[in-house]
């Protein structure tokens, strides 16, 4: 019985952690470069800096992806009630044309990269990439204080960018 017991907490404990909500990028993440819009290479460490002073939602999607389409509405509806707040779009598409035309055809407003590996990558490991749409949101310092949402996750968004007006 005390066999049982002690693998139950041991289960119950690497279950909490492991959908832990990092409090920091790792150092690959910053390091690693996305494609721009302009078909330059950007540190993601640089695009957290051009941020800085401002509330930042991350948004990473693909054009590809059929949760990431369903929750642009609710995108645009965050944007509109917090009009302060910074939006960045990491897409996972595969191809530089597919990302660009879904900018467009979505009317995404906010700063926009591509991943160079996809998902499966450097940085989408790096992330801790699971699943997009995956929101994540740094305050005005730069600071992660939401690592890991996803579409259905809406409410949790709204509350923490209400917390950090």
């Amino acid at each position: 019985m005390k066999k049982l017991i002690a693998i139950l907490i041991a289960f119950a404990s690497f279950s909490c952690t492991s959908n832990a909500q990092k409090k920091t990028f790792s150092e690959t993440a910053l390091s690693e470069t996305l494609l721009s819009t302009d078909g330059s290479q950007v540190a993601f460490k640089d695009i957290i800096k051009k941020q800085k002073g401002k509330t930042t939602v991350i948004e990473v999607w693909a054009s590809w992806c059929g949760d990431c389409v369903k929750a642009m509405p609710k995108v645009k509806e965050l944007q509109a009630n917090h009009p302060k707040v910074a939006f960045t779009f990491i897409s996972m598409d595969k191809t530089s044309d597919k990302w660009l035309a879904g900018i467009e055809k979505h009317e995404l407003k906010g700063d926009h990269y591509m991943a160079n590996d996809q998902m499966k990558g450097i940085f989408g490991k790096a992330i801790d990439l699971d699943w997009i749409p995956r929101y994540i949101i740094l305050d005005k310092s730069g600071k992660i204080v939401l690592y890991r949402a996803i579409e259905t996750d809406f409410d949790l968004i709204n509350e923490t960018l209400n917390k950090l007006k």
